[in-house]
């Protein structure tokens, strides 16, 4: 397991999106506040819809932007707090692609896609 890991978002019909094929991921929606986020966080970011850069961890990294803290468990997926941004958002069973358990903490930063 990587300790920090990379994902490329995208909007498809009007909601933000990744594809994973290593771990069998096509299209997997962000949702349930997840998105708000996403689109709070990418908001200085050119043409972010066409794709851009989300790296996360359990753990601390350099620039990280946000910090997810774990809240519930509900429906297989699991809500999370984030402080900067003052919202929840749920992240669905996906999250177990990534992690054995629910992280008590996640942290993440948005780039630009490299060219």
């Amino acid at each position: 397991m990587n300790a920090i890991s990379v994902l490329f978002p995208y909007k498809y019909e009007g909601m933000w999106v990744f594809d994973d094929l290593d771990v069998g991921l096509r299209k997997e929606p962000f949702v349930s506040g997840i998105d708000d986020m996403i689109t709070r966080m990418v908001a200085g970011i050119p043409n972010a819809d066409k794709g851009f850069k989300l790296l996360f961890s359990p753990t601390p990294f350099p620039d990280h932007m946000i910090e997810l803290q774990w809240r519930r468990e509900e429906y297989g997926g699991n809500w999370y707090h984030c402080p900067q941004l003052g919202i929840e958002g749920w992240l669905c069973p996906a999250l177990f692609k990534y992690f054995d358990a629910a992280p008590r903490q996640l942290f993440a930063r948005v780039e630009a896609k490299s060219v």
